[in-house]
């Protein structure tokens, strides 16, 4: 039986799952020696103050640079010296701040040449922050198309490629300003499959393969753009030689680090499904209640008296229909399509968090629900059905008192759940 209550093991898990990809405990080791030239840094997306702080306490010899975070993600212990602007921007849709910042990191590469060094810290949250519309677009335009992107239940992925292609600065375009010099590029990454090209709509790294053709990605979601505004194929070009791009943390490192917690707290069995899952909050929470009811019954067959856990990452979307919408994001949504798949089963309890500590647009990582969630709903009157039909899910959880806030946590590897399994 695991220590203290279920609610307190499983918010342990996140928090365990939190620190094993803070730049703390990953970016150290990854750092580049200094060059023959200068070093210029770029620090980018959710995680970028505290990859900052890392790389300018490791490397004194930064010379410049430019920080760029969401509005509230600073980390008290940044204290850049000067020539190392710290800029904030709107996430998740751009705003003319994110212009401004796109703009500096282009001339801080121009000024590179041989021998010197663009040292890149790419984080998730980075596309909507580092903001550069391609010729002939505005950022009004921009802004209508990520809006769109977003409420259409595209993947993160699709949702990146596209930006990539309207963009003056993303799919590889900063490095080939900063060439001849050499591109380190170090990344958490926040998107399934770990591929560094779509982390921040890779600013170093080009996107190719069939998911880069932004225009079908277009009309796949009924997504009214002109597909003429595209930028061209061009930006796939061949990664540059003078680069090293190194992935530091993962969803997968999270997931492992919660379950090694996990075995050590005297849990019998562990089904890590993996951080690659991606598709519609609602179905997933429905799918994995009926695999948490059947490891209940097997629990209850065997007659063990060790607890059981699932384990799972990745980044889930929400398809907003048009008309009135709630609050909420992907794992309050999730959490609670799965209380309801649940229907009160004992002696299961789950968590779901965005390990930014930001679910959607609201103040809370995510939440958590117990056994009794739906009868204390009911309580108070609240309807499960409805809430998840109007995409209304942080009210329903903030009157239960069962939201998670952790605030910023300066990481991003997106979506931690876990469902614990208790034997009745």
């Amino acid at each position: 039986m695991v220590r203290g209550t279920p609610e307190k093991f499983l918010k342990a898990l996140f928090e365990r799952a939190v620190y094993v990809v803070s730049a703390d405990e990953t970016l150290s080791a990854h750092l580049p020696p200094p060059p023959k030239g200068r070093t210029l840094m770029l620090a980018l997306g959710k995680a970028a103050a505290a990859m900052a702080r890392v790389a300018l306490a490791h490397r004194p010899d930064i010379a410049r640079g430019v920080i760029l975070i969401p509005y509230g993600h600073g980390d008290p212990a940044l204290d850049p010296p000067a020539g190392i602007d710290l800029i904030e921007a709107r996430h998740p849709i751009p705003d003319a701040r994110g212009v401004q910042a796109a703009q500096a990191a282009l001339r801080l590469a121009r000024e590179l040449g041989e021998g010197d060094q663009l040292l890149a810290l790419i984080s998730g949250g980075g596309s909507s922050l580092l903001t550069l519309p391609g010729e002939g677009l505005s950022l009004a335009q921009k802004q209508a198309v990520t809006r769109q992107l977003l409420d259409s239940g595209a993947d993160i992925r699709e949702i990146n490629a596209v930006r990539a292609r309207l963009s003056a600065i993303k799919g590889g375009r900063l490095a080939a300003a900063a060439s001849p010099a050499r591109v380190v590029t170090l990344v958490i990454s926040d998107v399934p499959g770990d591929d560094p090209a779509f982390v921040a709509s890779g600013p170093t790294v080009p996107i190719s393969g069939p998911v880069a053709d932004a225009a079908d990605i277009l009309k796949k979601y009924n997504i009214d753009f002109s597909v003429e505004a595209l930028a061209p194929a061009a930006a796939d070009r061949q990664r540059p030689k003078n680069q090293k791009t190194v992935v530091i943390a993962t969803g997968d490192m999270a997931l492992e680090a919660a379950a090694d917690h996990a075995r050590a707290e005297g849990v019998a069995r562990i089904l890590n499904l993996g951080a690659g899952i991606t598709g519609e909050a609602a179905a997933l929470g429905r799918q994995h209640g009926r695999l948490a009811l059947g490891e209940a019954n097997r629990l209850r067959q065997t007659r063990q008296k060790r607890p059981r856990l699932i384990l799972s990452g990745g980044e889930t979307s929400v398809t907003l229909s048009a008309g009135p919408r709630g609050q909420g994001g992907r794992n309050t949504e999730y959490l609670l399509s799965l209380a309801m798949a649940l229907r009160g089963r004992g002696g299961i309890y789950a968590l779901a968090c965005d390990t930014d500590g930001i679910d959607g647009t609201q103040q809370n990582a995510g939440a958590i629900i117990t056994p009794d969630t739906l009868k204390r709903a009911g309580g108070l009157g609240l309807n499960p059905a409805a809430s998840l039909a109007r995409h209304d899910a942080y009210p329903f959880f903030r009157q239960l008192d069962d939201l998670i806030i952790t605030g910023p946590t300066r990481t991003n590897v997106n979506d931690f759940r876990a469902i614990l399994i208790l034997p009745e």
